[in-house]
């Protein structure tokens, strides 16, 4: 069985644990501190960062990107009869997010208020992309469930997370994606792809008080265009 090394709130992780549980490839994880790594991990991780994938052979992978390409050549894709081309624009999509999981984070963990308004207004920019793409859904490329839906669910799931605690709407003003989020959010694929305690762990880290988000009763100023369909993805 794989071995996926992992740290239990890390985005990069939950995109590949993500895309083995919707190809329903048996797993195991081994969690480490990444404040404390292990000799060991960081004797077999070139980077010193997580994920770290472990094959069956003993073969050991490193970077997400990387590990998500592994697991689509061994094994049937999530969509069949994808064309090259298209298979290039997916990878493009979820490059797209992938580069942006460090700017959600570094939003969510904002000091002050005029840092973390200034950050989600960058992070908005990539969300708004995604908005003039979407179709009639419910998933990015419409009924099915794709790779590009895997990459983006971290960045979903997150701001689903700071909504349902702050009431600060890291996708205001996109109402497409927002239903994007919900569709995300009802498959068991989001529950699976992380810990039983991912969401106090989460909390704990970028609510604490330590950051505007958690230290402060928001009084959100950047509302969705229409909050009850936020509302109705909680």
């Amino acid at each position: 069985m794989m071995k996926l090394i992992s740290f239990n709130i890390c985005p990069f992780v939950q995109r590949v644990t993500a895309l083995l549980e919707a190809k329903s490839i048996p797993y195991k994880v081994e969690y480490i501190s990444l404040s404390n790594k292990p000799l060991w991990f960081l004797n077999i991780s070139p980077n010193g960062q997580v994920p770290v994938l472990i094959t069956e052979s003993g073969t050991v992978l490193f970077e997400s990107d990387a590990i998500v390409e592994y697991l689509d050549e061994i094994s049937r894709p999530i969509e069949n009869d994808i064309s090259p081309e298209q298979r290039a624009i997916d990878r493009a999509w979820s490059y797209m997010a992938t580069k942006n999981y460090l700017v959600q984070c570094s939003t969510m963990r904002s000091a002050d208020e005029e840092t973390l308004t200034q950050r989600s207004e960058n992070l908005r920019k990539i969300f708004t992309k995604a908005e003039a793409y979407l179709g009639k859904g419910p998933f990015f490329k419409g009924e099915t469930l794709s790779n590009v839906d895997i990459a983006w669910l971290p960045l979903l799931h997150r701001a689903n997370i700071i909504f349902e605690h702050t009431g600060y709407d890291l996708l205001a003003g996109c109402p497409k994606v927002q239903a994007w989020q919900k569709a995300i959010m009802k498959t068991d694929i989001v529950k699976k792809s992380v810990s039983d305690d991912f969401e106090s762990a989460f909390t704990h880290f970028y609510l604490s008080d330590k950051t505007y988000l958690g230290g402060k009763n928001t009084s959100i100023d950047i509302l969705p265009v229409n909050r009850s369909q936020a509302l109705s993805a909680k």
